[in-house]
């Protein structure tokens, strides 16, 4: 889960000097506001989403722990060091014409408070391409007792926000379901009453040989608690985001899905599950390969849908951009010029336009792992 303020300083975040992980939420500063529900932010709120969920833009994932980073990093024959963290993320958020095509970043909270070499703080980087920053508010997974080796986030507690993960071949259990919807519907009922724009997503992993149609199954039923539990919490619909998984066979599953399949099946479920009046639905890219999330993104948007459906990928965006640059000065704005190419893609994508011709091979790699879903 991420939060987002624009035209604030450091000092006025929101789960600001606290560990956080993979809840997201929105701000923007405005200056007026409507006497409903979410109180004085409630107009607020909704301009934020709004302003998210914009023709032919999507979300730059790259709210990755320092941890996740330093692997990232090893990849390309890079140290783990905040010197090497910050010069990725800077050559990332220094691209000029991303805000053509990106709308919002997630970042982690070392990012947050980082600058350029040359003193500009990178969310200033991210205002001057009109796009409104994000950070992580969660404390990361924790075994949920009696649940089939499933997970919750910690975290209510201060500005809370859980992310429960369900497994499908291991159950999933009714009591992962439960946490996920019970503990997202709190924060974000608990981001909106903050004046954030909370990004909704139960992390459903990929991991398993079963068939599409038993993703569909698990996926109707986790969003079905977690509507009913936002209900609950009097969360108001209009200033939210959701980010989902796209409905795919297992990872190991012997036969890959087409994307105007997966992209029935997604629709399938989104209709039957999620109200119109959510503004945005961002999907994870779920270890697919560069190519085939903006192919399945793509399929999803060759007829008009009641929300924005489009993206918010972290290795779908920063694959080719990473081994472009292989922490070498000289590659930099080279690799801006491959993250320009990825996020143009999307972009398209998003306006149901794209095509895969011409793509190079690098894109069309899969990069799925045991156990992450984005």
């Amino acid at each position: 889960m991420a939060s987002v303020k624009l035209n604030a300083p450091s000092s006025r975040w929101i789960g600001g000097g606290r560990s956080l992980n993979r809840r997201f939420a929105f701000r923007t500063e405005i200056s007026r506001a409507a006497t409903i529900r979410a109180g004085s932010y409630t107009e607020e709120l909704l301009q934020t989403a709004k302003s998210i969920a914009s023709p032919g833009r999507g979300i730059l994932a790259i709210d990755e722990s320092n941890a996740t980073c330093g692997k990232r990093l090893a990849s390309i024959g890079l140290d783990n060091t905040e010197a090497n963290r910050q010069a990725y993320r800077q050559l990332l958020l220094t691209t000029s014409g991303l805000g053509e095509y990106i709308s919002g970043a997630i970042l982690f909270e070392e990012t947050l408070y980082q600058s350029t070499i040359d003193g500009t703080k990178f969310v200033d980087c991210l205002r001057g391409e009109n796009i409104v920053p994000g950070i992580k508010v969660d404390k990361g997974l924790v075994p949920l007792p009696g649940s089939n080796s499933e997970s919750w986030c910690q975290g209510l507690d201060g500005l809370a926000s859980r992310r429960t993960v369900v497994s499908i071949p291991c159950g999933p259990s009714a009591l992962a379901v439960k946490e996920a919807a019970w503990g997202l519907a709190r924060y974000a009922a608990i981001a909106q009453d903050n004046g954030l724009v909370p990004i909704v997503e139960p992390e459903i992993l990929l991991d398993g040989d079963h068939a599409i149609e038993r993703t569909l199954e698990v996926a109707e039923n986790v969003w079905a608690e977690v509507f009913f539990y936002l209900a609950q919490n009097n969360v108001v619909f209009e200033g939210i985001l959701l980010k989902p998984s796209m409905v795919t066979p297992g990872a190991e599953h012997k036969e890959k899905a087409s994307p105007e399949t997966i992209a029935k099946y997604t629709l399938t479920m989104l209709k039957r599950r999620v109200p119109p009046a959510v503004p945005g639905i961002m999907f994870l890219s779920g270890g697919q390969s560069e190519v085939q999330a903006t192919l399945n993104l793509n399929a999803m948007n060759q007829s008009p849908n009641p929300w924005h459906v489009s993206f918010s990928y972290a290795r779908a965006l920063q694959n080719t951009v990473l081994k472009t640059w292989k922490g070498q000065p000289e590659n930099v704005e080279t690799a801006q010029k491959a993250l320009l190419i990825r996020a143009k893609a999307n972009s398209m994508a998003q306006l149901g336009r794209y095509s895969a011709e011409g793509e190079n091979e690098e894109a069309k790699k899969g990069m799925f792992q045991k156990g992450y879903t984005y």
